[in-house]
This record gives structure tokens, C-alpha cells and sequence, in this order.
């Protein structure tokens, strides 16, 4: 059962955007290397297979090892939020304002619940006014009978050894939010980013409800990742559901 808390967010529906997404958005720098390329062309050094080190790679990266709100965690189906959305054009919380970024997908899934973990992850990154990232939406993917509005505005994903090629796309963000009733039920916790250098003060909400995508459809999302999930995080001053 899902219990309400003190939390609330407002969330208008999302206009068509134009983004410039990576055709493959997971596409790694080798085996199991970071999910997007880095824009000066460098090979990143750190790869998720070795997240548990990071703190240890780098010491820009020292928050990957110390912090005390790290992504991602367990989440348990004994607990979630319900959702108060209005028709102002924004994403608000905790009287906050941030606007969407982004979105990238991570496969497989990021955050696990009642143990289990989905196939892939959608994240909707958002910023505060001052352009620093600062919350995401966060929605599980996973196979079903049906293809999945949203994903059918994708062209056809590239292989993730392609690392150069980018396009613009006009999406609809739309059907994203309603495959998941609009975040109507959702955890959420103070958090981090799930890739160096790991900052922390990122607010997190993960939709109860997962996405289901046609079995094609899922098949080029997994076809065009590498594995781009992070090892998963002990609750410490996570702030869950507050």
C-alpha cells in the first residue's frame, strides 16, 4: 500500500521539445565505460563496472566514496507519495521551480524495488533557474504487449559503438508522463547524480508505475546501451519520502 506524506510536487504537462539527445544516449567508451561521451573528447576514467571505486580514481570524485546521500538506492513497496499537480508550467517542489533539461536512459534500471530491477530507466533532468541540476523523474522500463506512445517519436537507434552521431528530436514528453498516470504515486529521497563526480542535492522522484514498451521497442533500447547502472547505495540520510 502507499502511504501520502508531507511531500508534494506540481507538475504541468510537458510542451513538445526540441533536445539534443545523443541517438543512443547510453553509448559507452568501451566495455561498460560511462553513458555519454565527454564533449572535449577525452576517454572518461571511470567505468560502471567499477563504481564501487570511484571515490578512489579521482579525487574530483571523492563524493562518489564519503557522501551521505548517494544514488542510486532500494526502494520498498511499503512506501510512496501521492501527487498534487497543477496547471502552472513548471516542475515545483518544496517551492522550488526547475525546469527540464534533458533525458537519458540507463539499462539496466538504476533503482530497484521490492528487490527487483527493471530492464531500463528514463531520466528527466532538471535544473534550478540557475541552470544547475537539481531534480529527476525517474521511470522504469520494462517489456510489455504494447508499444509505448512515447518511444514510438524515436528514429531508429543507432549501435552504441557509434559515439558521434547526435540529432536534434521534437518530442512530446506527454506520453511519458501519463504512461505513468503523471507521477500520481512515487518514492522520493535527496540524492546525487549516478555518475561522476556523484553531486549530491539532487531531488529524486521515481514513478511507482513502470512504462511498458513493445518488445521491439525494447529490444533497440537494450541494443543501443551498454551497462550504464551504477552499484546500489546504503540508505544513510537519504530523507525518504520527507
Amino acid at each position: 500500500m502507499f502511504f501520502p506524506s508531507r511531500s508534494t510536487i506540481a507538475l504541468a504537462i510537458f510542451a513538445s521539445q526540441t533536445l539534443a539527445c545523443a541517438s543512443h544516449e547510453n553509448g559507452g567508451l568501451g566495455k561498460l565505460k560511462s553513458r555519454e561521451t565527454p564533449s572535449n573528447g577525452t576517454k572518461a576514467d571511470w567505468a560502471y563496472e567499477a563504481s564501487f571505486d570511484w571515490g578512489r580514481i579521482n579525487s574530483a570524485y571523492s563524493t562518489c566514496q564519503n557522501g551521505t546521500q548517494q544514488s542510486p538506492i532500494a526502494l520498498s513497496l511499503s512506501n510512496g507519495l501521492a501527487l498534487n499537480h497543477t496547471d502552472h508550467p513548471s516542475f515545483t517542489y518544496d517551492n522550488a521551480t526547475t525546469y527540464l533539461k534533458g533525458w537519458h536512459i540507463h539499462a539496466p534500471a538504476n533503482h530497484s524495488v521490492g528487490g527487483m530491477r527493471s530492464k531500463a530507466e528514463l531520466h528527466l533532468v532538471h535544473v534550478d533557474a540557475a541552470g544547475h541540476e537539481a531534480a529527476v523523474l525517474a521511470i522504469r522500463l520494462d517489456p510489455g504487449n504494447f508499444d509505448a506512445p512515447f518511444f514510438t517519436q524515436m528514429p531508429t537507434f543507432v549501435p552504441f559503438s557509434d559515439l558521434a552521431t547526435q540529432q536534434p528530436l521534437s518530442m512530446n514528453l506527454n506520453g511519458a508522463l501519463e504512461s505513468v498516470l503523471m507521477f500520481n504515486e512515487f518514492w522520493t529521497y535527496q540524492g546525487s547524480l549516478t555518475s561522476p563526480p556523484c553531486t549530491e542535492g539532487i531531488r529524486w522522484f521515481v514513478a511507482r508505475q513502470i512504462m511498458f514498451l513493445g518488445v521491439e521497442q525494447m529490444q533497440a533500447i537494450l541494443g543501443a546501451s551498454t551497462y550504464s547502472a551504477r552499484a546500489e547505495q546504503q540508505v544513510w540520510r537519504h530523507r525518504i519520502n520527507e
